[in-house]
């Protein structure tokens, strides 16, 4: 069982992320590394409420396994998204602003 303390605490983890994410977004780092930093701090933010809200701290390996699953088709799924716009003709100069 998980404390109100734990709860608590997690809340306010969040809320920090939630104002360095608001932050992060006034400070240009350049383009690339501002998406990096953005999307760790969303990821932490993601395994906080995944682990402490969705109760997957206690749970059986099982419940991981789907939870697992369920992350890995999220990126399966922004793979061929990802592809697919990248691989049309209108996106050339995207494909300079990588190099």
């Amino acid at each position: 069982m998980i404390s109100v303390k734990t709860y608590v605490l997690v809340f306010f983890v969040l809320i920090g992320l939630t104002l360095a994410t608001t932050a992060i977004a006034f400070v240009d780092l350049g383009g690339v590394l501002n998406v990096v930093v953005a999307l760790t701090i969303a990821v932490a933010k993601a395994s906080l409420v995944a682990v402490f809200f969705m109760h997957l701290l206690h749970s059986s390996r099982l419940t991981w396994l789907f939870a697992g699953a369920g992350v890995f088709w999220l990126g399966i799924l922004l793979i061929l998204t990802i592809s697919d716009y990248l691989s049309r003709g209108w996106v050339s100069g995207f494909e300079m602003t990588l190099r």
